[in-house]
């Protein structure tokens, strides 16, 4: 089940759970859409090298269920420089 982490890892911005401008790579480093075509070098996640891809979004009677996760993860070195 994806952990649905609530913000980019980029710029801090707040993702909600319904959000459709989050994208995740296969380890579900979070991004959001504008740094993703803005800050990231070809759509690939800076810390695999994997394909972003946006992010599906978790029914919400589901996430009464299983809910969002709440751990903010902030790495803006590693998101390059604006292109």
């Amino acid at each position: 089940m994806l952990e649905l982490r609530p913000s980019c890892e980029c710029c801090d911005r707040d993702l909600p759970p319904s959000s459709p401008d989050a994208r995740i790579c296969t380890y579900e480093c979070t991004f959001c859409a504008d740094c993703v075509e803005t800050r990231l070098a070809g759509g690939l996640c800076p810390n695999c090298g994997g394909e972003l891809v946006r992010r599906p979004v978790r029914p919400d009677a589901m996430l009464q269920k299983h809910p969002a996760s709440t751990r903010r993860v902030l790495k803006p070195e590693g998101c390059g420089a604006p292109t």
